[in-house]
């Protein structure tokens, strides 16, 4: 059932910088005054008045306000509807369809008790089929070395965390398979061993340069315990932790 989870009317200062983020839902953001460059999945946009973005489950996405802005954003669950592949920004329609939309939730959401969130999914529902209209009409390909590099660049930033080749493929846009295949045709490498030996070369760093004990360096460097990081340690790098910080001492 889609479902509306979140609603918001904010006002922002120029130069607000809304660092990235991403959420476990839809993201639908308009920008009803204002303008400046929003990054969705790794791609650049700009945004300005009446204009809408929309982003996917696990989307990685930021934005930088110009001048002072207005946005009325909404978050919701949509399984009943086709929206996959129309992340992005859009112009809304001459007559502002989806505004209006947009002001009726608002307004029914600000009424409603919190027990009582049907009249806003019936309302949410009214909303989807225009809009996947309006995104539809006007779709455009992502260029895939702009998704593919900016998922690397989010592995570099956090190699340290738990990721998955899902959330990974999630994040681009791309399929499982697929995002594995274009990833690798790249950069010659599979995702989760470059994440490997991110750790790796990041766990030597501190073997080297500070007196961390090995279990201490296996958490900080996102190994699940020190025995796997030491075997890990061993089969890419040909010896142990503590072999590897004394040959670089002594």
């Amino acid at each position: 059932m889609n479902r509306l989870l979140y609603l918001a009317n904010d006002i922002h200062e120029r130069n607000t910088n809304i660092p990235p983020h991403q959420h476990e839902c839809y993201e639908l953001v308009y920008y009803i005054r204002g303008m400046g460059p929003t990054v969705i999945a790794g791609r650049k946009y700009r945004f300005k008045e009446h204009t809408i973005a929309l982003i996917a489950p696990r989307h990685i996405h930021s934005e930088i306000h110009e001048l002072e802005g207005e946005v009325l954003f909404i978050g919701f669950n949509a399984p009943d509807v086709e929206l996959k592949g129309l992340s992005g920004v859009y112009d809304d329609d001459v007559n502002h369809t989806i505004l209006k939309h947009l002001w009726r939730i608002k307004e029914e959401f600000y009424i409603r008790p919190r027990n009582d969130s049907e009249p806003l999914n019936v309302l949410l529902n009214e909303l989807l089929p225009p809009l996947q209209q309006i995104f539809g009409n006007r779709k455009t390909p992502h260029p895939s070395e702009d998704r593919v590099k900016y998922v690397l660049q989010y592995m570099d930033d956090h190699f340290k965390q738990k990721l998955t080749v899902e959330l990974l493929a999630d994040m681009s846009g791309y399929s499982y398979d697929r995002f594995r295949h274009l990833f690798k045709e790249r950069y010659n490498i599979a995702p989760l061993q470059y994440i490997l030996l991110k750790r790796l070369e990041y766990a030597k760093s501190l073997l080297t340069d500070t007196q961390m004990h090995i279990s201490e360096i296996a958490a900080d460097a996102g190994f699940a315990n020190d025995a796997q990081f030491c075997s890990m340690f061993k089969r890419e790098i040909g010896c142990t932790p503590r072999a590897y910080r004394k040959g670089t001492i002594s």
